[in-house]
């Protein structure tokens, strides 16, 4: 938010205090994850879709090139054969292997004389790398052509042609539109703030299973560079069951915990410390209190700033999710040097929106009230007399202008979110967010697409 520090309170302490807190946590506690997605059949079916014309255009421009190999046969020499001068995709499709991966089917129709038929049959799999990162490969791929005239040379020539045997073979992963480099963009580190980065980090490879495609993440948080430990979740997280009947493409699973950690990290980013502008002035509130006119000799601007005394909590409920801020309040003038002359405890809770625009999740408050301020007698008394109506409305400002950026949900580079409604939901007595959504490919990539191609996904949360 721009504000000065607090007296006492710094970045490094704050980091110190939590590298200290990590060294209390057993290690194995940090790999649990705090959410996840399930891309379902009907989602994987979408992938295939927009794939089509990606595939139509990568394999135009190998085997139309002027000084084309043969790509079926694996040789550098030309195949005296004429030249290409067509390639249409006329199917492509991709199919569930449970607890295996994914089978790749494409026919393509060639524009050469005799005229013939690629057919490719590829079976892939995702593959965790040793730097954390997800890798799409292929386990075993058969080419094979279909001459309108005769089949047998060809056939005789090319054989089984496994694995990667042939150069069609070692391309066919980037046929889709999922290639690895995107599969690593889900593990690249997000800005929320600029001193703050998320990261979802894949805990294992994807698990297949009729259902869909399941992933188990791991939130983490760096502030200035640095990692830092969240708090153990109080629950362990599981991705909640497909659900059948959903026409939802994709559903992404974030636990209550993945919010809580959320505010924990903004918090020892220190951007919920705020500075609140008063109306008020020293002369006046030295009317009230007389200590005050004796602190400060020239009429000076009351500032208020408020600063978590401990970490802010989530709670998330059946249709609803709420806020919870502790907050001490101090009450001072003077620039720079701020000199408070009173301080008083205030607890707040708020409504929290959530909203999706393009890749990110954009979270406000409402309705934030003070729920009390404690001892409602004396100086506490006098400052909910003075000043709650500025705390009301200017400490959820401030923490709406911090959020208002967003927050990069999981995704990989060509794809984004749209037309998303939000529920809250609970599975197995364990609390989510559901976002049903649209998915769709962005930037150019989306003229390729036929009238209408979308991915419909839920979001849950």
């Amino acid at each position: 938010c721009g504000c000065p520090p607090l007296p006492g309170i710094s970045m490094a302490k704050l980091l110190t205090l939590s590298i200290l807190l990590s060294l209390l946590v057993p290690a194995h506690t940090t790999r649990t994850p705090d959410c996840g997605g399930i891309l379902s059949p009907s989602g994987l079916s979408y992938v295939a879709e927009v794939s089509k014309p990606h595939a139509e255009t990568i394999l135009r421009q190998d085997l139309m090139a002027p000084t084309v190999p043969d790509l079926f046969l694996g040789s550098p020499k030309p195949s005296g054969r004429n030249q290409i001068n067509s390639v249409k995709v006329t199917e492509l499709s991709l199919s569930l292997i449970p607890n295996a991966g994914l089978r790749l089917t494409i026919d393509v129709d060639l524009g050469i004389t005799p005229v013939m038929r690629l057919s490719i049959l590829a079976d892939l799999h995702v593959e965790m790398n040793p730097e954390g990162n997800l890798e799409l490969v292929t386990s075993a791929c058969k080419p094979t052509v279909e001459e309108m005239q005769s089949t047998e040379e060809i056939e005789r020539h090319l054989g089984d042609a496994r694995c990667q045997q042939t150069p069609i073979c070692l391309e066919v992963s980037k046929l889709l539109l999922l290639p690895n480099e995107q599969l690593i963009s889900l593990t690249a580190q997000f800005p929320i703030t600029p001193s703050c980065q998320v990261q979802y980090l894949p805990l294992a490879a994807p698990v297949f299973s009729e259902q869909g495609i399941t992933i188990s993440l791991q939130t983490t948080f760096q502030v200035a560079g640095m990692a830092i430990p969240l708090p153990v979740s109080p629950v362990p997280f599981s991705m909640p069951e497909p659900v059948s009947s959903s026409p939802s493409h994709l559903t992404l699973a974030f636990s209550e915990h993945f919010y809580t950690s959320l505010f924990f990290a903004l918090e020892t980013a220190g951007a919920f410390n705020t500075t609140i502008p008063s109306p008020l002035t020293t002369a006046t509130i030295a009317q009230k209190i007389t200590q005050v006119g004796s602190l400060f000799q020239e009429d000076l601007p009351v500032i208020l700033r408020a600063v978590l005394r401990s970490s802010p909590g989530v709670v998330l409920e059946e249709g609803k999710a709420a806020l919870k801020l502790f907050l001490t309040i101090h009450v001072g003038a003077g620039s720079p040097a701020f000199q408070s002359f009173l301080s008083v405890n205030a607890d707040i809770s708020a409504g929290l929106l959530l909203s999706i625009t393009d890749t990110r999740m954009t979270i406000s408050t409402a309705g934030m009230r003070p729920s009390h301020i404690r001892e409602k007698r004396g100086k506490a008394a006098l400052l909910e007399e003075l000043f709650l109506p500025t705390i009301r409305e200017e400490v959820p400002a401030q923490m709406n202008v911090v959020l208002s950026e967003g927050i990069f949900l999981p995704h990989v580079s060509s794809f984004t979110y749209t037309d998303v409604s939000i529920v809250i939901h609970k599975v197995r007595n364990k609390t989510f967010k559901l976002l049903p959504a649209m998915f769709d490919l962005k930037g150019t990539q989306e003229q390729c697409l036929p009238p209408g191609s979308r991915i419909n996904q839920s979001l849950l949360l």
